[in-house]
C-alpha cells in the first residue's frame, strides 16, 4: 500500500476541477491545506471557494472528499471551508491556470 503523504493526498485531488471554470481546484489554488492521521487513515482537507456564495461549492468540497476516500488506507475525509485570505488567482493559481484565466503578469 502506497503510504498515505500530503504529495500522494493533492495528487489525488488534482482530477477534481471548478465546474464553471473547468481547472483543476488544486491548479486554482483552492485546496490550502491537508491534514494527515496515517495511523488511523484520517485525511481532513482545507479548501476555500472561489467566492463565498460559489454555488457550485456543496458539490466541489464533495468531489474532493471521494477523491481521498478512495485512496488506500483512507477511512475518514473531513473538509473545512478556509476563507481568509480571500481567494486571488493571481496569488493562489499556478502560472497555467492563470493563463487559462486570462491573467498575465
Amino acid at each position: 500500500m502506497d503510504p498515505l503523504t500530503q504529495a500522494a493526498v493533492i495528487d489525488a485531488v488534482r482530477p477534481v476541477k471548478d465546474p464553471e471554470l473547468n481547472l483543476s481546484i488544486v491548479d486554482l489554488g483552492l485546496l490550502r491545506e491537508v491534514e494527515i492521521d496515517a495511523e488511523e487513515g484520517h485525511v481532513t482537507l482545507g479548501l476555500t471557494l472561489t467566492s463565498p456564495m460559489c454555488p457550485m461549492g456543496p458539490q466541489i468540497m464533495e468531489a474532493a472528499r471521494n477523491a481521498v476516500l478512495r485512496m488506500p488506507g483512507v477511512k475518514f475525509c473531513g473538509v473545512d471551508l478556509v476563507w481568509s485570505p480571500p481567494w486571488d488567482p493571481r496569488v493562489d493559481a499556478t502560472e497555467d491556470a492563470r493563463a487559462e484565466l486570462g491573467i498575465w503578469d
